[in-house]
């Protein structure tokens, strides 16, 4: 799928604010230990916020005092969000993940689309940001 735009239908301020009121746990799909990557920044502004942050990304053992895991299904806690910093390519997979998790909320970092990925994971009852920076919604919203 293509970069691009968000569809209104998954940009729901609603939404948005109540992922920053219901989710505690927030699992970061392609967290980097590079404090100039954007999924550093978010995962930094979501910990000092007060957000637990679970990290996913199989090449590191920890970042921002988050354990790092290879995969979402490694997470031995609940996951309450999943922010994804990966390539459109890489969308279906983590929403099939999502999906059989049964983790109610996904959130696509901004730049990330995937149309098709995203109707799945609402059709199976997932609420969802897509094309979104979490940690500006964060500011913006001010929960």
């Amino acid at each position: 799928m293509t970069r691009g735009r968000n569809p209104q239908s998954t940009s729901d301020p609603r939404t948005i604010r109540e992922i920053f009121e219901q989710a505690r746990t927030v699992a970061v799909v392609g967290l980097s230990d590079n404090p100039t990557r954007p999924s550093y920044s978010v995962a930094r502004t979501l910990v000092e916020h007060g957000y637990r942050v679970m990290g996913i990304n199989p090449n590191l053992d920890e970042v921002l005092g988050a354990i790092c895991y290879p995969n979402l299904a490694s997470v031995p806690e609940t996951i309450d969000v999943v922010d994804v910093f990966r390539q459109p390519e890489a969308v279906p997979a983590i929403v099939a993940e999502v999906i059989k998790l049964q983790i109610p909320y996904l959130w696509l970092q901004e730049g990330i689309v995937h149309p098709t990925a995203v109707q799945q994971a609402i059709d199976a009852g997932i609420k969802v940001v897509m094309d979104r920076c979490m940690a500006k919604e964060l500011y913006r919203n001010q929960v």
